[in-house]
């Protein structure tokens, strides 16, 4: 019995991939601005009791819906507002993910595709980082990712199972779950995908290459497919209008139309910046998928319509958040789904001996995994020579520069990290050339331990050069009734680690210059300090530490500071 279930591939992707995506995943703190924002607006909820309404500061959040801070919450009542919490939804994503990418890998085609796709996801380095995170986006690809899998299936002209309603059903269902979750933006994506699918299909009808655009197309189908994503992605706005909090859904829509039309502050970029977001931090599934960005004529019929379906979700996201103003790492990770496909796609052709590696596969596999080693193993001894660097006078930021004065504690053995990687990925190369099967296995294998071991070792330490001193404070102050601000710098972090309650929050101008009764804390990063010290003299100075200044104020004494608003 025990040999059969460790024999289950269900129960071996579940085991291994919670080995990978729970353990440690407290260790560090929260980093700002993502990750604390979400984890303080479930806080806000337990703290308030109001289930309903999203808040930041215990004021109207109207930038994200509420499903993944629902399941943030849910986390903490079981495990308590920390870390751990905020992180354990998205590694439950992780579990779930891997298991969807086996079971559709082997509906597609066999069970040896299933594998590899959740081998080479695993694998590859920002999405197995992603799963470790506390963000919104695993959860809302992969709920755009199975919507598209139940159109893939309304969609195939060779479906004969009458299931044509439940596909259209299942499909808007998860892509109400992905508005839920973080907005329209999941239902423009799908609608792209569709329209974009019609279009080619389209053509192919034209040319008399295709019998109907959509067989089995019913008129019911898209009414339930209307009906059950309004139903679902519609829920709480409709409830939020109920409500009275109308005027919140419209700074909604508002705030969605700004991200895609103005580049958001701190986050514009060139045109280009997903490619090679997605050529570095989805290696080496970016590098295996080369040779599948083409439907080939010898697929199946169910596999070369979801390759085809796939290579346009691809490129439907890579092309409109090119466009897009605003430029964020994870703006462009429902890409990971389609590029570890047809990677995956890619080696099971290898493997069966349909498609040989060429000169291109490992020159690129060599180049990207240099890159991506060097900076790791060049990492440790640069910051063991930060003195050297501050001296020189190259950095140019002086807050940049006081956060290197962190003690932090490199030994140089942190470099073998990136030095067993890259001996990994060259091994893995070499066995290619007589042992395919064994030289893939390496590569994958190597890089999935070198993203594992490279997320414990590397943001644990450079956290605590950008934020760990401010956050140290914070949660110093989380036992004391006080009140606690930043400014001059944007950061959630006063509310989430000083688990700041309703009845502490007040105007900045109240704290700096009203009869205040209890003590006040502010933290202002040292160089806005040195503008700003003349007009905030009752705020006593209490130490300084890797670029921040930390300020105290004792309760009743009235001032007036009238350049306030240049805070």
């Amino acid at each position: 019995m025990l040999k059969r279930i460790f024999q289950n591939d269900y129960f071996l992707i579940a085991l291994i991939s919670a080995l990978f995506f729970i353990p440690f995943i407290g260790r560090m703190h929260l980093f700002d601005w993502d990750e604390i924002n979400f984890a303080e607006c479930a806080r806000e909820m337990i703290v308030s009791k109001d289930y309903l309404s999203v808040q930041i500061n215990f004021r109207p959040f109207w930038e994200k819906p509420p499903l993944f801070i629902w399941m943030q919450l849910l986390s903490m009542k079981a495990f308590g507002i920390n870390e751990f919490a905020a992180r354990f939804p998205n590694a439950v994503a992780g579990i779930v993910t891997l298991l969807v990418l086996f079971t559709v890998g082997k509906k597609v085609e066999n069970r040896q595709l299933g594998r590899l796709w959740v081998l080479v996801y695993a694998a590859s380095i920002l999405p197995q980082m992603y799963f470790r995170s506390g963000i919104i986006d695993p959860w809302f690809n992969l709920f755009i990712f199975l919507s598209s899998w139940n159109f893939i299936r309304y969609s195939l002209d060779s479906d004969t199972s009458g299931n044509r309603m439940k596909y259209a059903a299942l499909s808007g269902f998860f892509i109400g779950l992905a508005v839920l979750t973080k907005g329209p933006t999941g239902l423009l994506i799908l609608g792209l995908v569709i329209f974009s699918f019609l279009v080619i299909k389209g053509i192919s009808f034209y040319r008399g290459k295709s019998n109907s655009l959509l067989p089995g197309f019913k008129w019911s189908h898209l009414l339930v497919f209307i009906l059950i994503t309004s139903l679902t992605g519609g829920s709480w706005f409709i409830l939020q209008i109920l409500d009275g909090h109308a005027d919140m859904v419209w700074k909604f829509i508002l705030y969605q139309i700004r991200l895609f039309t103005i580049p958001d502050a701190g986050h514009g970029g060139h045109w280009s910046y997903h490619f090679w977001v997605l050529l570095l931090g989805v290696f080496p599934a970016s590098v295996f998928a080369f040779y599948s960005f083409r439907v080939k004529k010898d697929e199946g019929v169910q596999l070369q319509h979801f390759h085809r379906v796939m290579l346009i979700l691809f490129w439907v996201v890579l092309i409109l958040f090119s466009i897009v103003k605003t430029k964020i790492v994870h703006y462009s990770s429902l890409c990971y789904y389609p590029l570890s496909f047809m990677a995956a796609y890619g080696i099971y052709r290898m493997l069966n001996g349909s498609l040989q590696p060429g000169k291109l596969i490992k020159i690129s596999l060599s180049v990207i995994a240099s890159i991506v080693a060097i900076v790791a193993i060049a990492l440790p001894f640069t910051m063991m020579q930060k003195q050297k660097i501050i001296d020189s006078g190259m950095i140019k930021d002086d807050f940049a520069v006081a956060n290197l004065g962190a003690n932090v504690h490199w030994t140089g053995w942190e470099s073998l990290i990136g030095i067993i990687f890259l001996a990994g990925i060259i091994s893995g190369i070499i066995f290619m050339k007589t042992q395919i099967r064994k030289g893939i296995l390496t590569i994958l294998i190597s890089s999935m331990l070198f993203t594992y071991a490279a997320i414990l070792v590397f943001p644990y330490r450079i956290e605590k050069y950008s934020q760990r001193a401010a956050i140290d404070f914070f949660i110093k102050r989380a036992g004391e009734d006080c009140y606690v601000l930043n400014a001059g710098y944007f950061s959630y972090a006063p509310l989430f680690y000083a688990k700041i309650q309703p009845e502490n929050i007040k105007r900045p101008m109240w704290l700096l210059t009203g009869n205040i009764d209890k003590p006040f804390y502010l933290v202002v990063k040292e160089p806005e300090y040195k503008k700003w010290k003349h007009v905030i003299p009752a705020m006593k100075e209490l130490y300084r530490e890797n670029g921040f200044v930390f300020l105290y104020r004792a309760d009743k004494v009235e001032l007036y500071i009238p350049l306030f608003d240049q805070i």
